[in-house]
């Protein structure tokens, strides 16, 4: 089969190569991918994982074999899974504990989205525990983690800041922020929850802001600045309140049914996905040039079969 494959002789880091069909473990199906999408921590992995290594998370596809042991969905069903690597190829074996079938009206390019971004935008809530009437700021809110924070928040019933640049306001507005300012520093708190994907000086203006007893959840640093932390910052006035560090990869199990249930909103029309463009897989370094620049606010998503995802 063919895949994408790191190659530091490329221009762009990845060749596409024959490499070797998966062997799926038993709790495993085999899965022939149609489609995937791409995040921004791929960016750095394409960077540090060795010749050969085969990148991907996210993807789409039709199970072509089932699990040995019986487990996940029959042979021909449409289905969404996150994978730890090897996504970017014409099949992959996925646990099936990691996978969701699509509902008939959410297409495959729509459940790209939701593996990496959704899980995170979902989990990193929950540590806010009950959000009904409660104040939550949502940094780096126009990215895709942060557009599905802003829905899900909103959708559990809290009152939705977002930081975002002013031309992402009419959109996030849609979405169901309430207020949306350019910098965090102009975010009025204090807010019971807090994600925060910026680091260094937003962190800062983050733990000024965060209620006693409240929660920063940082899931990543896109400033690549440091942030000292003292004890000092957080007396008087946010007594009790803790940062907590986020990665999906160490988030706990219950992937697929995670990815159901936002599948589930989506399909209700209660959750909106962004494919901000669709390329062929072959034309993947112009994907990933717009993910670096930033130039787009959504998703990109890859297809493999020349079909439209």
């Amino acid at each position: 089969m063919l895949a994408l494959v790191i190659s530091p002789d490329s221009a762009t880091g990845l060749t596409l190569a024959e490499v070797e069909n998966p062997r799926p473990l038993a709790n495993e199906a085999l899965v022939s991918v149609h489609a995937t999408s791409l995040n921004r921590g791929e960016l750095r992995l394409l960077s540090i994982r060795p010749s050969g290594w085969i990148p991907g998370q996210d993807i789409v596809g039709i199970v072509e074999r089932v699990a040995a042991d019986g487990s996940g969905p029959a042979e021909g069903t449409r289905i969404v899974a996150l994978v730890d690597e090897a996504g970017w190829a014409e099949r992959v074996a996925v646990s099936t504990d990691r996978l969701a079938i699509i509902p008939d009206e959410v297409s495959f390019g729509s459940a790209a989205t939701l593996p990496v971004a959704g899980t995170t935008a979902l989990r990193t809530l929950r540590h806010g525990g009950d959000l009904t009437g409660q104040r939550v700021l949502i940094t780096g809110a126009s990215g895709a983690v942060g557009r599905f924070q802003v829905q899900i928040a909103r959708e559990q019933g809290a009152s939705v800041t977002a930081i975002a640049a002013a031309r992402h306001a009419e959109d996030l507005r849609s979405l169901g922020a309430e207020q949306i300012v350019e910098t965090i520093e102009l975010a009025e708190g204090p807010f019971s929850l807090i994600t925060e994907s910026v680091g260094g000086e937003s962190l800062a203006h983050a733990i000024e802001r965060v209620a006693p007893g409240g929660a920063i959840v940082m899931f990543g640093s896109s400033s690549g600045e440091l942030t000292p932390v003292g004890f000092r910052q957080f007396v008087p006035g946010h007594e009790g309140a803790r940062l907590q560090t986020f990665a999906y990869y160490t988030s706990g199990a219950g992937i697929g049914a995670d990815i159901a249930s936002l599948l589930a909103l989506v399909a209700a029309g209660r959750l909106e996905t962004r494919v901000a463009m669709t390329v062929p897989w072959t034309d993947i370094a112009q994907a990933l040039d717009a993910l670096r620049q930033r130039s787009f606010s959504g998703k990109a998503v890859l297809t493999m079969t020349g079909e439209r995802a």
